[in-house]
């Protein structure tokens, strides 16, 4: 009898999906088929992929409203914010699509008498993609669209807490005629995912999880010589300067601190507010946090739902309890949100003041409905305790001034700088992060260089 997994949905406990693991047998097929229609594949013309995978992009979004139920069940997101993922989907997708001919095409270093010159991108084979289930579209499509874009075949494995997101974006790639074999997903253990991995018939990996889980896909390829690319989280800071917007600021920052119930890898962490404006500021998000409306995802009125296990709950109600204990303030009062309950994964929104780094809500991802806020007194400081962390995805200045932030963002060490936002990706950008937060990056023209090998053509014309 095969394992299966088995989908506990943080809305009420129930199983929610169940579905067979596959094996040694299944992986094998699955990589001995793609490597077989990936051959074909890369010779079809740039722009009859784009076609086929445009088509694909409009399979899926016809089906938002379904995805987005989906998605709440799976992994708790509220169903009146689950829909924007999909529409986040569709503008990555779009946007890799069609720069692909200019990314993918060749480079001429210039003219040189008797000789053509110039570099051709070849797609690497098959790629193997390991997704999440915080924002299980947005990560997965980084590598998906791009890969297949560029000529290769993938194999999906997706978190066991949102199984139907592969099986998703199966039924939108045989709705447009993509060929058999070249998209293929696996419901894998753990053990047979790095199996996966380490076969020589795998020549990229992308993974988007945790730091352990990065250090396991290193040991899973460490015997070929492959890239990989991995986004492992953060603990992404912002900074409120002087001449900050406050209004502005509140409502974005505390946004980006605790849409998702905060489970987002660029999520804001921790905030660090000018002396001129912290208490202004800790008012304001205060009072915003406290109208939150935690409760079931699936009502539409609920715009903060719960977390995706009970296990990461009471994490981060350690983290909270540790910090008060350690002389934190929390000025939200949990008794406020009928819905907390110890033991379940949900788990009312709190922001702590009177934190320093010495304190694991200042230090580890807490991945959680939390923010601590530190008061500054000048951009040095600022940028000493932005940079005081184990993490660098992204941070974000709030001021008015551009240069201030330009100078700011030249010294911090992360992968994306943002000004007056947040927890945003930008298609067009490099999506990139530095530490432990991973290496290589996905998205924007860069995103294809990993996903292809150069191979240089020297031709001698005159003789």
């Amino acid at each position: 009898m095969s394992e299966s997994l088995r989908t506990i949905s943080p809305v009420d406990g129930s199983v929610y999906v169940e579905r067979p693991l596959a094996g040694a047998a299944e992986i094998n097929k699955a990589l001995d088929v793609a490597r077989a229609a990936q051959a074909e594949w890369r010779t079809v013309p740039v722009a009859t992929r784009q076609e086929i995978l445009r088509k694909a992009v409009a399979a899926f979004v016809a089906k938002k409203d379904e995805i987005a139920a989906e998605i709440s069940w799976q992994m708790g997101r509220p169903i009146s914010q689950a829909g924007g993922e999909i529409n986040g989907f569709k503008e990555r997708a779009d946007y890799m699509i069609d720069i692909a001919p200019e990314a993918i095409g060749d480079y001429n270093p210039g003219e040189k008498a008797g000789f053509n010159r110039f570099i051709r991108r070849e797609p690497l084979g098959v790629v193997a993609i390991i997704a999440p289930w915080n924002f299980p579209y947005l990560t997965a499509v980084n590598g998906v669209v791009p890969a297949l874009m560029a000529g290769n075949a993938v194999v999906l494995k997706h978190s066991h807490q949102t199984p139907l997101c592969a099986e998703r974006f199966a039924e939108a790639f045989e709705a447009a005629g993509l060929p058999k074999g070249l998209f293929q997903y696996l419901h894998l253990s753990h053990a047979d995912a790095e199996k996966l991995m380490g076969d020589i018939r795998v020549d990229f990996v992308n993974f988007t999880g945790s730091v352990p889980g990065g250090h396991a896909v290193q040991q899973a390829v460490g015997g070929k010589f492959i890239a990989t690319g991995m986004e492992l989280g953060g603990k992404d800071p912002a900074y409120l300067r002087s001449d900050v917007n406050i209004d502005h600021a509140v409502e974005n920052v505390i946004d980006g601190a605790f849409f998702n119930s905060g489970q987002s890898c660029c999520g804001i962490e921790r905030i660090y507010a000018h002396e001129s404006v912290f208490d202004t500021f800790v008012e304001k998000a205060a009072d915003l946090v406290s109208q939150y409306r935690l409760g079931s995802p699936v009502d539409t009125e609920t715009n903060l739902g719960p977390m995706v296990r009970a296990s990461s709950a009471t994490f981060v109600r350690g983290q909270i309890a540790d910090a008060i204990r350690d002389g934190a303030k929390a000025l939200i009062d949990p008794s406020k949100f009928a819905a907390n309950k110890e033991g379940t994964p949900y788990l009312a929104p709190q922001v702590l003041i009177n934190v320093d780094h010495s304190m694991r809500v200042m230090s580890e991802e807490s991945f959680g409905p939390v923010v601590g806020i530190m008061k500054v007194t000048s951009d040095e400081e600022a940028i000493a305790l932005m940079n005081d962390s184990e993490f660098g995805l992204t941070a974000s200045i709030w001021t008015a001034d551009e240069d201030a932030a330009l100078s700011i963002g030249d010294r911090l060490q992360t992968g994306t700088v943002f000004m007056n936002r947040a927890d945003y990706l930008d298609p067009a950008l490099a999506w990139t992060g530095v530490k432990n937060s991973g290496r290589g990056c996905t998205l924007s023209k860069l995103g294809y260089e990993s996903l292809t090998r150069p191979k240089s053509f020297h031709l001698r014309t005159k003789i």
